[in-house]
């Protein structure tokens, strides 16, 4: 694994009958991998990986595998509602071909930081894929500070980065203060990678990209390189799209998007539902608004 550069969390596309839409999957991850994605990183929250069931996220990872066709690697969501299953899931993303982990805390289960702790160790040793630990405290319930972090670095040699989505830049400078270069840092949350990248972060797993991924990678890089003029210029214009990563529901925004670029449709897995009336009024006028200045 090169930890670095931008992975998508993809969207996951449903069939009208609710069965995952395969076919887009494969075209969507090898025009992501065309337009600059360094990996692919299916099952996540973006990708309403608690709705899935673990054989239908196994089915997922191995067409994310075979639509990369070995480009870049296939890093995975690893999150259940037992760690028995996610154990499982560690697994089977070896067995189809991923090349890396991303590990979740358990769904619901909010126990205290032993439990946790014992969850994340359970999948660490479960597999001898590179993994990056997913820090998520509002999605999950549980924060994974910097000294919890560091201290699983150290027992566990294949835990190599850190997803960041506390929304708390300041924690990848926590962090790399205690682990140094052991652990790759990744910006979370789509309106936090400038300033992420700036504080030394080495990647970004993104949500817009999904539908501008071509801006999604020239953003980063620009920001990387430290060609801060050139990275707001471009920032000012994204950030309100990025913004929508970050709301209640904005797995149905970032869908949306993509409909509006015609990459992908909105389509959900019941609880959720398109928005709709004023909020969706006034956020598809800001969308389009985006997408025409960007032409």
């Amino acid at each position: 694994m090169q930890w670095q550069g931008v992975l998508p969390a993809i969207t996951t596309p449903f069939l009208a009958n609710g069965a995952i839409d395969h076919s887009f999957v494969k075209r969507h991850v090898a025009w992501l991998v065309d337009h600059g994605a360094t990996g692919i990183v299916p099952c996540g929250s973006l990708g309403e990986g608690a709705t899935l069931d673990p054989e239908e996220k196994v089915a997922l990872m191995k067409t994310c595998v075979e639509g990369v066709a070995g480009r870049v690697p296939v890093v995975p969501g690893i999150a259940a509602l037992s760690t028995r299953t996610a154990v499982w899931l560690c697994q089977q993303a070896k067995a189809v071909g991923c090349g890396g982990l991303m590990i979740l805390p358990p769904y619901v289960h909010k126990g205290p930081d032993l439990e946790v702790e014992a969850h994340f160790e359970a999948l660490l040793r479960a597999t001898d894929l590179e993994c990056m630990l997913y820090n998520n405290p509002p999605a999950y319930g549980f924060d994974a500070k910097p000294e919890f972090i560091a201290s699983l670095a150290q027992r566990h040699a294949n835990l190599r980065a850190v997803k960041e989505s506390s929304g708390d830049v300041r924690r990848v400078t926590a962090v790399r203060a205690l682990v140094g270069d052991r652990l790759a840092l990744f910006a979370g949350l789509d309106d936090m990678v400038v300033e992420a990248a700036a504080m030394g972060a080495d990647g970004w797993v993104a949500g817009l990209v999904n539908a501008l991924p071509e801006e999604s990678v020239r953003l980063f890089d620009l920001a990387k390189a430290g060609k801060m003029q050139e990275a707001f210029a471009l920032y000012r214009w994204f950030l309100p799209l990025l913004r929508l990563d970050c709301l209640p529901d904005f797995v149905q925004w970032i869908k949306l998007v993509q409909a509006e670029v015609g990459q992908g449709s909105e389509t959900f897995r019941m609880p959720r539902r398109p928005v709709e009336g004023p909020e969706r009024t006034r956020g598809l006028a800001l969308i389009r608004e985006r997408l025409a200045m960007k032409r």
